[in-house]
């Protein structure tokens, strides 16, 4: 069921081995709107989006008539869609994705929407998420005799989707809603869909929000029509015009359609929330709103109590550009020590699919960050990162800055040492490869060559993330903890499961 994670097909770009960050989860999308231009409109959601995955897109539109219309290709948004391939996608409603894999190929086989059709109609699948009871799921529609053409755990949701959900229900059981809630009841892990059929658009989220999703309105026509969306973050909204209504709840099913936004509960019971943290320490938007709150306040909470932690005598505090900038100012604002760039960053180099020459390739995390030389020669700086997951781009940030003149490097992560695998949708890899699991900090400190080192408690961690949050709140810390808020399976491998 597992590729390399370095595996490439159809074409897709090389892994970036630079960069070991945390991989990005996807990016769903879905539009209920009559008369706009429903694939254009999705075309700029997926390109707010594409933080999230940056390995294939796709988009399928219905019409009136309920034709389905449908592209997806192997690569960045814009590498994907132009004028030309944009303009048969017409129609009323429309969902569409972007991907990152870890297993399951990268190859247009896998890449989303998933289309079907079926008894009750055309069918279409966006999914961000992982499902720990995959292997049983794949198993159980193979001996059905449904046959299955990738490896992901998003095609095993589709096909569920396509049977109805009991014959002894009849015709109620050919409904979407009999469907989606029986799906809701099957599926085990995250899970946050944008499903599109003849007459509407549906998004479903996992009974413990695992990944995010949420709900806005958007005018056109100069605000004679109104229509609905779901995306994955709400910093989609703001590109296409659409503005903020809510999250979707966990164990919520909602329908978009001529009625309105219609929601759906009680397909499954409570669950503790759990919605993963490391969308404010690292992959969402800094201008997204989950659970109230602006990710890149939540972000600047993390750098202040990692100052009141971790002090440090130093000139300067600077980031490891981009998504470590918002603890850098919130670590300066409260040790009292100026804020300055240290390295400028390349954000297209890994984005390219000209692979470059073994020498290039040497060069590593050269190609992506250049030291401002004037700023940092002689000084003694906090360098602020938002993880460390295997340790190597850590180590030849050091060694860059080293070479820049840098006297003193003190290195501050704004959340604690990545010790465990995720099972729920991120590719955090195995415990071997996990540096936190492997070392202790003090000899994650040698091994990087900084002069000192510390993490964020997981406690200075949870007050920043908890401090500006609404509702209920619960969070997914497995990574970090090691407790994961579900039950995996007894033989579940020390790798992800069919990341979607």
């Amino acid at each position: 069921m597992t590729t390399p994670r370095d595996a490439r097909a159809d074409g897709a770009p090389p892994r970036d081995d630079a960069d070991d960050a945390p991989k990005e989860a996807c990016g769903v999308f879905g539009i209920w709107a009559p008369g706009a231009d429903v694939a254009r409109v999705s075309f700029f959601a997926l390109y707010a989006l594409q933080h999230r995955g940056q390995e294939s897109a796709g988009i399928a539109t219905v019409g009136e008539s309920g034709e389905v219309f449908k592209h997806k290709g192997m690569g960045l948004v814009t590498q994907v869609f132009n004028e030309a391939n944009l303009a048969p996608l017409v129609g009323t409603h429309a969902v569409a994705h972007t991907r990152y894999s870890t297993t399951g190929s990268s190859s247009l086989r896998n890449a989303q929407p998933y289309l079907l059709h079926t008894s009750a109609g055309p069918l279409a699948v966006a999914h961000n998420g992982n499902l720990v009871n995959a292997a049983a799921l794949r198993a159980e529609l193979l001996g059905r005799g449904v046959g299955l053409v990738g490896e992901s755990d998003s095609e095993v949701m589709t096909q569920l989707l396509a049977a109805p959900a009991e014959a002894a229900l009849g015709a109620a059981a050919n409904s979407w809603e009999a469907r989606l809630a029986n799906l809701m009841r099957r599926c085990e892990g995250a899970f946050s869909v944008a499903v599109l059929t003849k007459g509407a658009v549906y998004a479903l989220r996992d009974p413990q929000g695992f990944r995010p999703l949420c709900i806005g309105s958007i005018e056109y026509e100069g605000g004679a029509g109104r229509g609905f969306v779901v995306a994955s973050e709400s910093s989609a909204f703001g590109t296409i015009g659409a503005k903020f209504l809510r999250d979707v709840a966990p164990g919520e099913i909602v329908r978009l359609d001529k009625d309105g936004v219609t929601s759906l509960t009680g397909a499954v019971e409570p669950r503790t929330r759990a919605l993963c943290v490391f969308e404010y320490v690292y992959f969402a938007r800094p201008d997204s709103l989950f659970e109230g709150q602006m990710v890149h306040q939540a972000r600047r909470r993390l750098g202040r109590e990692l100052a009141r932690e971790a002090p440090a005598d130093a000139d300067l505090v600077i980031p490891v550009p981009d998504s470590s900038v918002a603890a850098a100012i919130g670590y300066a604002h409260e040790s009292g020590l100026p804020y300055d760039e240290g390295l400028m960053k390349n954000r297209y180099i890994g984005r390219t699919f000209i692979q470059p020459s073994e020498e290039l390739r040497r060069a590593g995390v050269r190609l992506k960050f250049n030291p401002l030389r004037h700023n940092l020669d002689g000084k003694r700086i906090v360098l602020i990162d938002d993880s460390i997951v295997r340790g190597h781009t850590s180590k030849k940030i050091v060694e860059l800055l080293r070479e820049a003149g840098v006297r003193e490097i003190h290195l501050r992560v704004s959340s604690p040492p990545v010790r465990h695998p995720c099972f729920m949708g991120v590719d955090i890899p195995t415990h071997d490869e996990l540096i936190g699991w492997r070392l202790s900090v003090e000899e994650i400190r040698d091994h990087l060559g900084c002069d000192s080192l510390a993490y964020l408690s997981h406690d200075g961690m949870m007050r920043a993330v908890r401090e500006g949050a609404r509702g209920p709140g619960g969070h997914c810390t497995a990574c970090f903890s090691g407790l994961y808020p579900l039950a995996l399976p007894e033989h579940m491998p020390d790798e992800q499961g069919g990341l979607a």
